[in-house]
């Protein structure tokens, strides 16, 4: 039983003893006289909170961080913006490139792949003070924003945390040695089924709101890529999890949806939207198994989703595409197919999409798998978004190399 079903019972249990009371009290004068029956009363106990968050938070109890910056009339066009990118020279040629383009948005490492805090945080929690380097002046960064009217979301990497794995390795997934587990690339990860975890992360988040982000962005929300293949041999706790009857890969799906519907409800109060990333291809199925990955759930719980549908990450063959980096447009008119479907099925529940974008070459892949992209192949996807009714988008590339002259508005 719950605390809320607690003190609903113990309101219940009260009333009824102040009415044996008061029954105790008429009739205890007169110990000789003969007893009377008493009819018995049964009380209806309510299963319903008392408090209950309400599903549009009042406007104007919602936080104000002073940063004024209204959302773009014709929908966000954004760029990723690493930490460093976003504190030191490079930052005035990508403001420039927004000033002169109909792009109009920057996606900024709040959080990093590494579980790096990129700015100082006001926070209670030591470990994120802890894992705080003060890269960027929050400060200078939000009066840049509004000056160039830049619309600013807040990129906060989540279960991809190798700083706080190793801070707290109760947190994360140990090897039969005893050690942190890491993917190939090194990488450690925290465990979706720790509420803790989640507290952390929405911590950072609300503190990103109250500088003045007006998004939150949601990334690496997912358990490691294959842990299908590792469920049962890592040392984890399954948190309250633990007694649930469903199999691995609903309980992961279940977690994952869970920490986005908690974000979504602990982050109503600071005028923000939130959105999530996550992989294409999750639209194309039920449920990812390994990760945990409901495409339809998750987006039931945010303001926007960001489906990743760069065509280098495609395999051979995937969506009737033989070599899918190498058609950009098709790949993305073929995908929009599917999440369009999905997110039509939600009807009003259905959050607005804001797909992640390729602007980076793939070579990697291989001669004949991959070509070079740059303001045409940026172009092809941006148009097959716009045929399929979707109107913002944000590009990807690593280093923060934008291809130059390419057309961002087919509307």
């Amino acid at each position: 039983m719950n605390w809320k079903k607690k003190l609903t019972l113990g309101t219940a249990s009260l009333m009824a003893l102040s009415l044996l009371s008061e029954t105790a009290h008429a009739e205890g004068n007169d110990v000789t006289a003969e007893a009377e029956p008493i009819e018995t009363t049964f009380l209806e106990i309510s299963q319903d909170p008392i408090l209950k968050m309400p599903s549009e938070y009042p406007s104007q109890f919602k936080y104000d961080s002073g940063v004024d910056i209204e959302y773009p009339a014709d929908g966000v066009k954004g760029i990723f913006v690493t930490g460093y990118s976003a504190a030191g020279e490079k930052m005035n040629s990508l403001v420039d490139m927004l000033n002169n383009t109909a792009l109009n948005a920057m996606v900024v490492d709040v959080k990093d792949d590494h579980g790096n805090m990129m700015m100082p945080l006001d926070s209670d929690i030591d470990l994120i003070n802890e894992s705080t380097q003060e890269v960027i002046d929050p400060k200078k960064l939000m009066d840049t924003m509004q000056e160039n009217d830049i619309y600013p979301i807040a990129r906060i990497v989540v279960f991809k945390d190798s700083k706080l794995a190793e801070d707290r390795p109760d947190l994360s997934f140990k090897t039969s040695n005893g050690e942190v587990w890491k993917n190939r690339r090194g990488e450690s990860f925290v465990n979706p089924y720790e509420r803790e975890v989640w507290e952390y992360n929405v911590e950072v988040a609300k503190q990103a709101a109250k500088l003045g982000f007006k998004d939150i962005q949601f990334d690496y929300v997912r358990f490691p890529e294959g842990f299908e293949n590792r469920d049962e041999e890592l040392s984890y706790s399954r948190g309250e999890y633990a007694e649930s009857d469903l199999d691995n890969v609903k309980q992961r799906v279940d977690a994952v949806t869970e920490f986005v519907a908690y974000a979504k409800s602990e982050l109503q109060a600071y005028d923000v939207d939130v959105s999530v990333d996550i992989f294409g291809y999750a639209a194309t199925q039920e449920e990812t198994p390994g990760i945990g990955q409901n495409f339809s759930r998750i987006s039931a719980n945010v303001d926007v989703i960001s489906s990743m549908i760069y065509p280098s990450h495609w395999g051979v063959g995937s969506l009737g595409i033989a070599k899918p980096d190498l058609e950009p447009y098709q790949l993305v008119s073929n995908y929009m197919e599917y999440e369009n479907d999905v997110l039509g099925a939600l009807g009003e529940d259905a959050p607005k999409s804001r797909p992640w974008l390729q602007d980076f070459t793939a070579s990697y892949l291989g001669s004949g798998f991959y070509k070079n992209y740059g303001a045409r192949e940026v172009e092809d996807q941006i148009r097959a978004l716009n045929e399929h009714g979707v109107n913002e988008f944000l590009l990807w590339n690593a280093g923060n190399n934008y291809s130059e002259g390419a057309q961002y508005n087919f509307e």
